[in-house]
């Protein structure tokens, strides 16, 4: 399923239109974005917690020339289902 998907099913079910599920999933990602941006988890009860983790620094191998690159330390954003989630899932 993709966005376009999503606010179609959203759209159908919940009889708003298209443009106003629209505009309601883009303002829910871009503060889930600024959330994240910021440091915060966007937390989610029975569906899950939007968070930012450290990946630490590591050493690498370039696949072309077989060189040792070290790779940097960085934050990436990550997701933990809640327990409604994995129980809807099984």
């Amino acid at each position: 399923m993709n966005k376009a998907d999503l606010v179609s099913n959203i759209s159908e079910k919940s009889g708003l239109s298209k443009k106003d599920v629209e505009t309601v999933l883009n303002g829910f990602l871009g503060e889930v974005t600024s959330a994240l941006t910021a440091g915060d988890k966007v937390q989610l009860i029975g569906f899950g917690t939007f968070e930012t983790r450290k990946r630490a620094g590591r050493v690498g191998r370039n696949p072309q020339t077989g060189k040792e690159i070290t790779i940097p330390e960085t934050v990436v954003p990550a997701f933990k289902a809640g327990n409604k989630l994995k129980e809807a899932v099984k």
